[in-house]
């Protein structure tokens, strides 16, 4: 048996924290953050699921993050996608695979990569 109950917070690295403040409560919707201490370069959203998301100001040289993804659910990634491109955000067309999933990648101001899922096609 393992130590862990859950997940509490997902922490992605930013080179800008104002401008990915805005990105993540305004472009995404997330709205307020439940923490927002820039002194600390921590803010953070409560999601209402299972973990909340939150992002940190980078220290030193940055690169987007490619190698963990946060992934959202999503009613429908086709409708999602065509919402989030409306507000300017840059997403990759969503991919079905038959009896699993439908996803879609898209990205921050950044360029780390987050995704949505929803149902596999019909």
């Amino acid at each position: 048996m393992h130590p862990f109950k859950g997940i509490n917070v997902v922490s992605i690295t930013v080179s800008d924290l104002a401008k990915a403040k805005t990105f993540y409560s305004d472009v995404l919707g997330l709205g307020a953050p439940s923490l927002d201490m820039p002194q600390a370069s921590w803010i953070e959203w409560n999601t209402g699921n299972a973990a909340d998301i939150s992002i940190t100001q980078a220290e030193g040289a940055f690169a987007p993050n490619h190698n963990i993804t946060i992934v959202f659910n999503v009613d429908d990634c086709h409708t999602a996608v065509a919402e989030l491109r409306k507000r300017g955000v840059r997403c990759d067309d969503p991919v079905g695979i038959p009896g699993m999933v439908t996803y879609a990648s898209f990205y921050d101001p950044d360029g780390n990569r987050l995704q949505m899922a929803s149902a596999p096609p019909a």
